[in-house]
């Protein structure tokens, strides 16, 4: 057991899940569903894709909950599951592709009201296509460094952490975030 278990809500709520207080759950959704929901949207880039995948996450944690052991933080075995979640959508979606019809609405959602004095129509229309080629870019790294990535910079996990979700060492981690990077870097050279 790890060494904050008494006093990390999630690691409580989790052994009285293991328990059968089957509500204890609600109370996991409640603090993480925001958090694995933006991780989500950001890792399949598809907001319909991600609300689905969030449920199913929790689903999954349930499902998991006789087999949980408070080893590791509670946010890298839950973001592990998500990432399996959104691997297995991935695979699927490579398997039976279709077409888009409608742009990211998540793009739309990224107003901030503190940045709203006095910007001019020309700064929200450079910013809208900003966060666009950064969403698209991301999206198109490969799932590896996309993985890292989004993981890193949006979730703030540490290597560790993220080595533990994807199934590699740190090191492979750093490498992944350089060459990720890399190619951001190389994608979004017209905005740098």
């Amino acid at each position: 057991m790890t060494q904050d278990a008494p006093d990390d809500p999630d690691i409580q709520a989790m052994l009285r899940l293991q328990h059968g207080e089957d509500l204890a759950l609600n109370e996991i959704m409640d603090r993480w569903t925001p958090r694995v929901s933006s991780y989500l949207i950001r890792y399949v880039g598809n907001e319909a894709d991600a609300a689905d995948l969030t449920q199913e996450t929790f689903v999954a944690v349930y499902r998991a909950r006789l087999n949980y052991r408070p080893k590791s933080k509670f946010s890298t075995w839950l973001f592990g599951i998500a990432t399996n979640q959104a691997r297995q959508r991935l695979r699927w979606r490579r398997r039976h592709p279709e077409v888009a019809l409608e742009l990211d609405r998540a793009a739309n959602r990224e107003e901030h009201p503190s940045l709203v004095q006095e910007r001019t129509p020309g700064h929200d229309v450079l910013q809208t296509e900003r966060a666009r080629a950064v969403r698209a870019a991301i999206l198109d790294l490969p799932d590896d460094l996309r993985e890292a990535v989004t993981l890193f910079e949006y979730e703030d996990l540490s290597h560790a952490e993220i080595a533990a979700i994807a199934g590699c060492s740190a090191k492979a981690v750093e490498t992944r975030l350089y060459r990720a990077r890399q190619h951001l870097r190389e994608s979004l050279a017209k905005w740098l």
